[in-house]
């Protein structure tokens, strides 16, 4: 596997934990649909929580949630729709963002709660 498919399991893996210790249950990693892929699928109460992952090696080039990109979003936007309806899930649900970047022998990382919003027409 590839250093930067490495580094993004290993960020995915620590968001998961982080997302753990915050009081959410993970329910799956690296959902797909097609070629859309959700990184970590949540729940925390009665919300499902789709959850992007960005992980750099160091935050010289900017902020990792710059990263998600509109077409990103609609992705995941995209794929949890296919989610929710193949497991005909009624539940509101919410799309949020957890950046991890190392530091040191540890991380920072970030969870950006309603990152993004579906459109809604």
């Amino acid at each position: 596997m590839a250093q930067h498919n490495l580094l993004g399991k290993k960020g995915e893996m620590l968001a998961g934990r982080y997302l753990l210790g915050e009081g959410l249950a993970v329910l799956e990693y690296n959902w797909r649909s097609g070629h859309k892929e959700i990184d970590i699928i949540a729940k925390e109460r009665d919300v499902l929580v789709f959850v992007e992952v960005k992980t750099r090696r160091n935050a010289v080039f900017g902020d990792a949630t710059d990263a998600v990109t509109p077409q990103k979003m609609r992705n995941v936007i995209l794929a949890a729709e296919a989610y929710v309806k193949a497991r005909n899930i009624d539940s509101p649900v919410r799309f949020d963002v957890v950046t991890v970047v190392p530091d040191g022998d540890s991380h920072i990382i970030e969870h950006v709660r309603d990152a993004f919003y579906p459109d809604v027409e």
